[in-house]
């Protein structure tokens, strides 16, 4: 990829995550734009000598590793020293996304999240994050007897196992289209189109001509979410319903590897807009159908994340803990 269109992409990334900008939509994925290069390192560099700052940190999708990351969802290419040098600054620390929001999770107030069922939970018990967005994210939490030390994970490549005939199908469906089929092909915003497409071209409902162009027109996912929730297409309706099963079996998954008994938080840009769903039956009876293992499920609290700035919020904690040790 063009160093140069790393470099903005980067840029850009950071200007949003370190609170001096909003989205700036001067991101293409072709050469050139060198003044829109000039123009953001202007803009970043000038917040960040105003503000002093010797420390940015940003929460990328994808693997870290030594500084590096090249992104899961989109052919980028992100380096921390790069950064740094081109903003003379200190320090650019680069973290995954999903360890980002995790950060976020100790300063979430009581409105920030919307609760599942009614378990308490253990207080220093093992936390969960799982996220459905453009990708699946997860990650875990652990206490360590005085705070909770965050380790972040690919798990939504992780393999995605079935456990219905309807789910075995919708395995092989995926698995004549895709090389490898991870949970990450069934839970995410490209996801859902996939369930809808495998119940349409399985002959489980029909596709209304007037939801076929607003796909064409805009986010398929978005698209189909809402006319599930307004109840206008029935094989919408069926997509959601698939779709939010898929997602509380795989956090129920992600519980048990983990032993979530301090909680599973459902984050992502996904979840609060299908909260209606996500608060029926659904969800939280995949979650427990765990065999033997439902007794210590059930007493595990699932809160649904409603705050869509989690992860900004986790980076620039753990940016700030960083500077002051």
């Amino acid at each position: 990829m063009n160093l140069d269109i790393r470099l903005r992409i980067s840029l850009v990334e950071l200007l949003h995550r370190s609170g001096l900008g909003a989205r700036v939509p001067l991101i293409e994925q072709s050469p050139g734009c060198q003044e829109q290069r000039e123009f953001l390192i202007r803009m970043l560099a000038g917040g960040v000598h105003k503000f002093a700052y010797n420390l940015i940190e940003t929460g990328i999708a994808g693997p870290v590793n030594n500084g590096r990351v090249e992104t899961s969802n989109l052919p980028w290419v992100i380096e921390s020293k790069r950064l740094a040098d081109e903003l003379h600054i200190k320090k650019a620390v680069l973290i995954n996304d999903l360890e980002a929001s995790a950060w976020g999770i100790a300063v979430l107030s009581p409105q920030d999240v919307h609760p599942l069922n009614r378990a308490q939970g253990d207080p220093h018990g093992s936390q969960a994050v799982i996220a459905a967005g453009t990708g699946l994210g997860e990650a875990a939490l652990e206490w360590d007897g005085t705070q909770y030390r965050i380790y972040p994970s690919e798990g939504g490549h992780a393999d995605f196992a079935p456990h219905n005939e309807l789910e075995i199908e919708l395995l092989r469906y995926l698995a004549s289209r895709y090389e490898h089929v991870s949970f990450k092909r069934v839970l995410s915003g490209p996801g859902l189109l996939n369930i809808f497409s495998f119940l349409r071209d399985t002959g489980r409902g029909k596709e209304p001509k007037w939801l076929a162009e607003e796909m064409a027109n805009s986010d398929p996912a978005a698209a189909i979410s809402k006319a599930a929730l307004q109840g206008k297409c029935g094989l919408s309706e069926m997509a959601l319903d698939l779709f939010v099963s898929l997602y509380g079996a795989e956090a129920g998954n992600l519980a048990l590897k983990i032993k979530a008994t301090g909680g599973v938080y459902v984050a992502g840009g996904i979840a609060p807009k299908i909260l209606p769903k996500l608060c029926g039956p659904g969800f939280m009876k995949a979650f427990l159908n765990k065999g033997r293992m439902r007794p210590l499920l059930e007493a595990i609290p699932v809160r649904v994340i409603t705050n869509e700035q989690l992860a900004l919020v986790g980076a620039a904690r753990c940016a700030l803990l960083r500077s002051a040790g």
